[in-house]
């Protein structure tokens, strides 16, 4: 990915990460030079204590080539990649590693093993995919979702789609996010189904099934970010203009504004899965090291909240 460099949003989260522990974390298949001097700057940043799960002589001349220093990195060898995806799960179930991270494999292996039945770490909760963003020329971090994941999703996966970004909203310390639910249009139509589905979304939060945010939609990206194009079109609300999360009625939208962003508006992207055990920390293969670093930074700052969950 090239763009400018972004305008300090993530360095701020790295600030936040820097009076926290580092969390141990499964790294599958680091078997790509990025892939790999990720997740190590990351533990030179004290965000995470990386676990390499892959094939140890390829890691290790993947290190001399880049020279990246993998010091006292634990390695756990195995022959290939997915083999790799299902012993960094099985780390995960062992309580050995409190994040997830994918390497150079398929984004399809790393959830085949994520999912699977019996071995995996599935919850009762729909997966999603969110993208941070840092977008230069909005105000705060931007969550954009689900653009990796679902590809059609039903009402009730919206749902869930919307409370995993509002829980990891909250764990960035946004209070109440507010969450804008993006159709073509902001009126209600049986003919755009998005629209139906945004106003159930909302009485859905108005009667507590989803918690922690302020939702507002159907709203067109148009009034969900511009506060002035809200008022001309008469839309009285506390989210537009001021959105935390853009929820885009399917994944084709979601992953054709999240890379709007990165390649026209210069934006950086983190990536992150919700709703499995562990937050899952999933970039492209072609992201960069920056790129990499800031999502760990963000799923170490979900770990440390959910630890404090655990103990408060």
């Amino acid at each position: 990915m090239t763009h400018v460099t972004g305008t300090g949003k993530y360095e701020q989260l790295l600030e936040r990460c820097r009076s926290l522990g580092a969390i141990p974390t499964a790294v599958a298949h680091p078997c790509e030079a990025s892939a790999l001097a990720g997740p190590m700057e990351a533990a030179a940043k004290g965000l995470i204590i990386p676990i390499l799960v892959g094939p140890a002589a390829k890691i290790a001349e993947i290190a001399r080539a880049e020279a990246i220093d993998l010091g006292n990195t634990r390695i756990i060898d195995v022959p290939h990649s997915h083999a790799a995806a299902a012993k960094a799960v099985e780390l995960v179930r062992l309580g050995e590693a409190e994040l997830l991270m994918k390497g150079s494999l398929h984004t399809d292996e790393i959830l085949g093993a994520v999912v699977a039945r019996e071995t995996g770490l599935r919850t009762g909760r729909r997966l999603s995919h969110v993208f941070i963003m840092d977008v230069p020329t909005y105000h705060k971090v931007l969550l954009v979702t689900d653009g990796a994941i679902n590809i059609a999703p039903t009402f009730e996966d919206k749902a869930d789609i919307c409370q995993n970004a509002i829980d990891l909203a909250i764990s960035l310390g946004v209070a109440q996010p507010k969450v804008a639910i993006l159709a073509a249009v902001e009126t209600v139509t049986s003919k755009m189904p998005a629209t139906i589905d945004a106003a159930c979304l909302c009485k859905m939060a108005e009667r507590g099934q989803i918690k922690g945010g302020l939702l507002d939609g159907p709203l067109a990206f148009d009034n969900a970010i511009s506060r002035d194009a809200a008022r001309i079109k008469g839309i009285t609300s506390e989210v537009a203009g001021d959105p935390d999360i853009l929820l885009a009625p399917d994944l084709e939208a979601g992953n054709i504004l999240a890379k709007q962003l990165i390649f026209l508006a210069n934006a950086e992207s983190a990536g992150l899965v919700l709703g499995t055990r562990v937050p899952i920390i999933l970039t492209s293969r072609a992201d960069s090291v920056r790129s990499r670093i800031a999502s760990c930074a963000v799923a170490a700052l979900v770990a440390h909240a959910r630890r404090g969950s655990r103990n408060g």
